[in-house]
């Protein structure tokens, strides 16, 4: 256990390390003048940041994607269906109302929407499309057809919105999306999809395992964009405190307590459905259960450490540093963008969960490096056109309309396991660290280049742009996959079609 537990900080200490190092350069620029306060709780929190994914990484193999693959393929083997999308639908919910991310996304806009009415409703929004992406795996439905539906369903409902006079709801629908699918959910929602799919897949269980993700992020976009139909008024957006001493001295501890609290609702929901279907169904032997019980512990404990890593040091450093590139040269401040959004996505704790996954899934046919970059392209492409929206203040849906139609038209040109990532990849990109560092700095920006009235409409919707650019680098990827080996296979049948007739054989 202490050689894994090594090996997984050692990868975290990795991840993190480019963030880190790209901040401290900048600060030793006059491009931003960071306190030494500020420098040192920000090295302080990044140490805590990387032993909270390592402790995460280690906590997600021994108990979140073991419990997800026993739930998914215990509950498939039952034979009964009802059973399945009951127990399907209700975990959806129960795990989305406890995510943390969308507690802190639900504070922002509560002058407008009641804060428990949209974590429902969202929560509700999860479910229904969990029991969908079931669906899909027994029925074996193409995941394309199934995405590009529920998205042409997703826009006319989109238009209803703009029609009724409330685009403020647009950024935040999209944001839904994103935080959503955060780092509790993701794991075990992948797992549950590779016990389901291996049970009931058929013959293409490697495909078959993803796209549970894709279709849940689509859920909360839709039951926030329903809310938007009918609400009165645009969403009203009060700056926070953003300095380094709100979380300092006596509140530190506060904050503590409260992620603590929320960590362990999100965990405990998730046991206390394992626990219901241990007695009645799964009936795992003793020693798979102390270390189901042993990675819950590391998880709960990584989670506690890196979410409270991020607000603390994190989300203060992310403000300023918006607020004075932008105040320095709006330029520079896109092109840094895009550097950064390269390496954040590094630091996503669920990034490398997907990782693992997908290597395993498909027997290395798609590398975890290949993944990776293609990732870290999307998410610095993202930011970078998310900087260049807020200097020029347009609509959201200028992006999302033409990228999501590039991203469904690849869909069915790139083998299915490329989609069915891609689409994934998009929820688990935009993680904890792009709410509470990437989001920061795009409020920063844009307080400062349009003020604050716009930040509702400008600012936000940079984690709907994080979940929606990677799925077109990642088919991109696929794409190119498709390109290589035909190509491989024109020149050996050149060389075949070429070769001399004396090398020949004649059977006849």
């Amino acid at each position: 256990m202490g050689r894994l537990l090594f090996n997984k900080l050692k990868e975290a200490l990795v991840s993190v390390f480019p963030v880190v190092a790209i901040l401290v350069l900048i600060n030793l620029t006059p491009l931003v003048d960071f306190s030494r306060k500020e420098v040192v709780v920000f090295l302080i929190s990044a140490v805590c940041l990387a032993l909270g994914i390592g402790l995460f990484n280690l906590g997600a193999d021994l108990a979140m994607t073991p419990m997800g693959e026993h739930i998914g393929a215990g509950l498939s083997k039952t034979k009964k269906l009802s059973l399945l999308i009951g127990a399907c639908f209700l975990m959806g919910v129960l795990i989305t109302v406890a995510e943390p991310d969308l507690t802190v996304l639900a504070t922002q806009v509560k002058d407008v929407i009641n804060s428990t009415t949209l974590i429902i409703a969202v929560g509700i929004g999860v479910g229904i499309f969990l029991v969908v992406s079931v669906l899909k795996i027994i029925l074996r439905k193409s995941l394309s057809s199934l995405l590009m539906f529920f998205y042409m369903l997703l826009f006319a409902v989109t238009s209803l919105v703009v029609i009724n006079g409330n685009s403020d709801f647009l950024t935040l629908a999209f944001d839904s999306g994103g935080v959503t699918t955060g780092p509790i959910t993701v794991p075990f929602i992948m797992a549950l999809g590779v016990g389901i799919a291996t049970t009931l897949g058929g013959n293409n269980i490697a495909e078959n395992s993803f796209g549970l993700i894709a279709l849940c992020s689509i859920g909360p976009i839709l039951a926030v964009l329903v809310l938007g139909i009918t609400a009165d008024g645009s969403i009203s957006y009060t700056l926070p405190d953003y300095s380094i001493d709100v979380y300092l001295g006596s509140n530190l501890w506060h904050k503590l307590l409260d992620v603590t609290k929320e960590v362990a609702i999100a965990l405990g929901l998730i046991v206390l459905c394992f626990a219901v279907l241990q007695v009645f169904f799964l009936k795992l032997p003793a020693n798979q259960l102390r270390r189901i019980t042993v990675g819950i512990l590391y998880t709960f404990a990584g989670l506690v450490i890196f979410l409270t890593a991020v607000s603390v040091g994190f989300m203060p450093i992310g403000y300023k540093l918006g607020v004075e590139l932008a105040e320095t040269s709006p330029i520079l401040l896109i092109v840094l963008s895009f550097v950064l959004g390269m390496v954040v996505v590094l630091a996503e704790p669920a990034v490398q969960v997907l990782n693992r996954q997908v290597e395993d899934i498909t027997d290395g046919m798609v590398s975890k490096k290949s993944v990776m970059i293609a990732l870290s392209v999307g998410v610095g492409i993202s930011l970078c056109l998310s900087v260049i929206r807020i200097y020029f203040d347009f609509n959201i849906l200028y992006y999302l309309i033409p990228g999501y139609f590039i991203a469904l038209g690849l869909s069915f040109f790139v083998p299915g396991i490329y989609s069915a990532i891609a689409f994934d990849s998009g929820g688990v990109a935009s993680g904890p660290l792009t709410s509470s560092f990437i989001l920061p700095f795009a409020i920063g920006a844009c307080y400062v280049l349009q003020g604050e009235t716009k930040i509702m409409s400008d600012a936000f919707g940079i984690v709907a742009m994080v979940a929606m650019t990677p799925l077109i680098t990642i088919q991109i990827l696929g794409f190119k996959a498709i390109m290589t080996k035909k190509l491989h296979e024109n020149i050996a049948m050149k060389k075949i079609l070429g070769s001399d007739d004396e090398q020949i054989i004649d059977f006849m």
